[in-house]
């Protein structure tokens, strides 16, 4: 296969344009210096999205899924439809700011051993978002809410933890699939994100895939993107719940078998256990 480009933006979207449209408009007014074309995957939105997109011309190009096939499904259409020797993943409600995405490339080229790269993730406000982590586990699960939480109500030393952390380059076990940078000879060993993961825990999961091969993924505060998280899930936040329970029991399923009926009982007692499972 012919690499074309040095990098291809993916954005999977789905009734978000007017978050698509300023991330778009961020890569058009200030594009990376790097070869790129911008793969815009429109899961059937209703919004105007896929056409919005297209009024962008090159080097952004759109593919209709014809239906929501979820985050996972949609952003391997837009990687198989793409020829370059780095992918990067980029909601559409992120906006990376001049220079970043430059910057990444540089870092995870200047570490041969590193296969995905993440950046530090703010909010429109400027507030830390924590976007990388330990595997995913009962125990890590339940201190990574706990950090979460504790940075968000400002909780004196746990709210000093995750700002040091995050100001710190460091090998992590996983780092948000807002922005996620990623060897394409990585990508493909591992076979792309696991489409069984509709939406959410992809990420984390597709980090531990490539570290299963001896490859590392590293988070670095060097680069900053801001992250207008979860807007387009606003929309539709029953299916969204839904959609994220599927794919917590899903991971379990996989990673932590025993766990996993441990989860679905309690999701069944609480009255949350989605339909089929």
């Amino acid at each position: 296969m012919t690499l074309a480009t040095e990098l291809a933006v993916v954005i999977v979207s789905y009734n978000a344009r007017d978050d698509l449209q300023a991330c778009l408009s961020q890569l058009r007014d200030h594009p990376p210096r790097a070869a790129h074309q911008v793969v815009v995957v429109d899961n059937a939105s209703t919004d105007g999205s896929a056409a919005a997109a297209r009024t962008y011309g090159a080097p952004v190009e759109v593919i209709d899924t014809g239906g929501n096939l979820g985050f996972a499904r949609a952003t391997n259409a837009g990687i198989a439809a793409t020829h370059s020797r780095l992918v990067l993943l980029l909601n559409s409600d992120a906006l990376p700011p001049t220079g970043a995405i430059d910057r990444l490339i540089e870092i995870l080229d200047a570490h041969d051993d590193v296969a995905v790269l993440g950046p530090r993730l703010i909010d429109g406000a400027g507030r830390l978002e924590i976007s990388s982590g330990p595997m995913l586990s009962p125990l890590a699960e339940l201190w990574q809410k706990s950090l979460v939480r504790a940075h968000a109500h400002r909780v004196p030393g746990l709210a000093g933890l995750a700002e040091r952390q995050a100001r710190r380059e460091r090998p992590v076990d996983w780092v948000s699939g807002a922005c996620l940078l990623v060897r394409r000879a990585d990508a493909d060993a591992v076979g792309g994100l696991d489409e069984r993961f509709f939406l959410y825990t992809e990420d984390v999961d597709f980090c531990a895939s490539i570290r299963a091969l001896g490859r590392h993924v590293l988070f670095t505060p060097e680069v900053e993107v801001v992250h207008r998280r979860g807007r387009s899930g606003r929309h539709a936040q029953a299916a969204t719940a839904v959609a994220y329970r599927r794919s917590h029991l899903a991971f379990y399923r996989k990673h932590h078998p025993r766990w996993h009926r441990v989860l679905r009982a309690y999701l069944r007692v609480r009255g949350l256990l989605p339909p089929d499972n």
